[in-house]
C-alpha cells in the first residue's frame, strides 16, 4: 500500500462530523501520493470515490464547481427501471435496472428514495394502444417480481379522481406502473459524505488547470481553488477523468490529438406551483420514442424533458424559452390548461446528458457508460443514470484492478469482496424519524410539522443533529421562508458538514429554496451573512 507523506488525517469527515476548512483540505491534497484521483464530484465520479475508498484505496476527489453542480442535480429526479427501453428489447437491463432501484430504496437510501405511482395516459389517436401498454406495464412489474404491485390498467374516471388535472378527451384508458424519485442533489451530497467517512478526500470549487506527468503517464493535477485563487496540485498513481460534459475537454489536456468521445443531449425541466392534488405522476407518450412526464415533486410540480444535441459551451446551458414552451406544449397533451398556466412557474433548469459518440438522433441513442484509457494512462468514463450510479461505481473499479500492469491491482480489495448493500449515512426510517423530531423536543420548543417531515425525507437520522442545532440556538428553528420548510440550521448545517461554500450550493442543492421559487434577496443575503460566518 501506498504511504501518505506528512499527511495530519485522511479523509474529510472527522469524528466531529465538521468538515475541515479548505485550506486544510487543500494541504492534505498536495502533501500527499494518492492511490486515485477523481477529476469530477458528479454522480459518477462520486460511485467511483466512496467505492475505491471501501476497496482500500487513498482517494482524492475534486470538482470545478459544487458537487453535482452540473448534470447531476438536473436530473428528472427519477429512481427507474426504464420503461422505454422494454420496446427496443433491453429485458436484461430493465431488470438490472429495477434490481438497482430497488436496492437504493430498501437498503442503501430508504429515506431519501421514494415510491412513485405512474399513470400512462392512452388517448384516441396516440402513439401506443392501450393494449400495448397493458401488456408493457405488466411485463414491467413483473421484472421487478412485482415488488411494488401489479402493472393494469384503470378508466379514465378512476385515473382523474386521483390526479384531477388529468386531461380526459378522447382519453381511451390508463395504464399504471411503479416506480421510484429522489431529490437528486441531496443523493449525491450524502454519497460525497459516505466517499468521505471511508476516507476520501474531496474538495469542490477546485479547478484543473493542467495534468501532471511523469515518464509520459498522468501522475497528477493541477489546480486553483476558485473561491480564493490558490494553487495547488495532487500526485495519483491513477487519475480518473469523471468530467461528464467536459470529460473531453479534461482528455485534450492529457492528448492534444485525441478525439472527441461523446456527444451532448440537453435536457430541460421546468417546476410549477400545484393547483390541485397528484396522487400519481404522469408518463405521457409524445411519439414512439419520447415520453414526457409530470411529476409530483418537492411540493411542487416537476415537467418536462426536453432531448435535444447540444454542442454549446456545457457551462451556459440552460432553459430557454423555447424550452418552457415545448414542455408545457406537451404537457398540455394530458394536462388541463389551468395547471399549467405560466405564472404558476417557479424555476426552471437544464442539464446535459453525456452519450456515446455517433450517427443519428440523440433521443434513440444509447444511455450506456463508455469507459476509456487515453495515452497517458488516465481513465476517462462517461454516460450512465442515476439509478445504476452504485454498479457503474463498481464496473470503473473493475476496470481499475483489470487495467494491464495497472498500479493499483495489489493495493485493492477485490471488487466483488465489497458489502453491496452499504447505506448511505442518515439511513433510517423517515416516518420514525420524523416522529421523534417532533416529540423528542426540549421543553418550551416546537418543530412544525411539515419541517420535521421535510427533515426526515431529506437527511434521515441526521435530522437529529439540525435540531440540535435549532434547539442550541433558537433563531435557527425559524423558517427560512414562510412558504417553504426549510429553517436556518439547515444553512449553518450545509456550511459545516455539507461543504456548501456559495449561496447557490446552499438554496439550489443543499435545499429546496431555488427551485420552490423562495430564493428572494433578503433570504440570499441572510444565507450569504451564514456562510461568512464559517468558524
Amino acid at each position: 500500500m501506498s504511504t501518505l507523506q506528512s499527511v495530519p488525517t485522511l479523509g474529510t469527515h472527522p469524528a466531529n462530523g465538521r468538515n475541515p476548512s479548505r485550506s486544510e483540505t487543500r494541504d492534505l491534497l498536495s502533501h500527499a501520493t494518492y492511490d486515485l484521483l477523481v477529476i469530477g464530484g458528479g454522480i459518477l465520479g462520486t460511485s467511483v470515490a466512496w467505492h475505491a475508498a471501501q476497496a482500500g484505496l487513498r482517494v482524492a476527489m475534486v470538482d470545478a464547481g459544487d458537487f453535482a453542480g452540473a448534470t447531476s442535480s438536473a436530473s428528472s429526479k427519477l429512481v427507474h427501471g426504464g420503461l422505454r427501453y422494454l420496446q427496443t428489447g433491453a429485458v436484461k437491463l430493465v431488470a438490472e435496472n429495477h434490481h438497482e432501484r430497488r436496492v437504493l430504496a430498501k437498503d442503501v437510501a430508504p429515506h431519501l428514495v421514494n415510491p412513485l405511482t405512474f399513470y400512462l395516459p392512452v388517448y384516441k389517436g396516440g402513439p401506443v394502444g392501450a393494449a400495448k401498454l397493458g401488456a408493457g406495464v405488466f411485463a414491467y412489474s413483473a421484472l421487478s417480481a412485482f415488488g411494488d404491485g401489479v402493472g393494469k390498467v384503470i378508466s379514465p374516471a378512476k385515473a382523474q379522481a386521483a390526479n384531477p388535472a388529468l386531461r380526459t378527451d378522447n382519453l381511451k384508458a390508463v395504464a399504471v406502473y411503479y416506480d421510484h424519485q429522489m431529490n437528486d442533489s441531496r443523493v449525491a451530497v450524502m454519497t460525497v459524505r459516505a466517499a468521505a467517512e471511508s476516507g476520501a478526500v474531496v474538495l469542490n470549487h477546485a479547478e484543473v488547470t493542467g495534468l501532471r506527468f511523469a515518464q509520459g503517464r498522468v501522475s497528477g493535477a493541477e489546480l486553483k481553488d476558485r473561491l480564493d485563487g490558490t494553487e495547488f496540485g495532487v500526485n495519483a498513481r491513477v487519475v480518473l477523468n469523471a468530467t461528464g460534459p467536459w470529460v473531453d475537454h479534461l482528455r485534450a489536456m492529457e492528448d492534444k490529438g485525441a478525439a472527441p468521445s461523446i456527444r451532448l443531449s440537453k435536457g430541460a425541466h421546468i417546476v410549477l406551483k400545484r393547483n390541485s392534488p397528484w396522487r400519481a405522476a404522469m408518463a405521457t407518450p409524445i411519439d414512439k420514442y419520447r415520453i414526457t412526464f409530470a411529476l409530483p415533486w418537492e411540493d411542487q410540480l416537476l415537467l418536462g424533458t426536453t432531448d435535444e444535441a447540444y454542442e454549446g459551451d456545457p457551462a451556459e446551458v440552460r432553459a430557454t424559452e423555447s424550452d418552457i414552451h415545448q414542455i408545457l406544449d406537451e404537457a398540455a397533451f394530458s394536462i388541463r390548461d389551468a395547471d399549467l398556466d405560466r405564472s404558476l412557474m417557479t424555476y426552471a433548469f437544464a442539464g446535459l446528458r453525456v452519450l456515446p459518440g455517433g450517427p443519428g438522433d440523440v433521443s434513440q441513442a444509447k444511455r450506456e457508460t463508455v469507459v476509456t484509457e487515453g495515452k497517458g494512462g488516465m481513465l476517462s468514463v462517461a454516460g450512465g443514470k442515476w439509478t445504476t450510479y452504485r454498479h457503474i461505481g463498481r464496473t470503473v473499479m473493475d476496470k481499475l484492478a483489470k487495467l494491464p500492469g495497472s498500479p493499483l491491482t495489489e493495493d485493492m480489495q477485490p471488487v466483488g469482496d465489497l458489502v453491496r448493500r452499504v447505506p448511505l449515512p442518515g439511513v433510517a426510517n423517515p416516518n420514525a424519524v420524523a416522529h421523534r423530531l417532533l416529540v423528542d423536543r426540549e421543553p418550551g420548543t416546537r418543530l412544525d410539522p411539515l419541517t420535521a417531515r421535510h427533515l426526515a425525507t431529506h437527511y434521515g437520522a441526521l435530522s437529529f443533529d439540525i435540531a440540535r442545532l435549532a434547539n442550541e440556538d433558537p433563531s435557527l428553528a425559524e423558517r427560512i421562508h414562510p412558504d417553504g420548510p426549510e429553517i436556518w440550521a439547515q444553512v449553518v448545517y450545509a456550511r459545516d458538514n455539507e461543504w456548501a461554500e456559495t449561496v447557490d450550493d446552499v438554496l439550489r442543492r443543499r435545499t429546496t429554496l431555488t427551485i420552490r421559487g423562495l430564493d428572494t434577496d433578503e433570504v440570499r443575503a441572510k444565507v450569504e451573512e451564514l456562510l461568512a460566518k464559517r468558524g
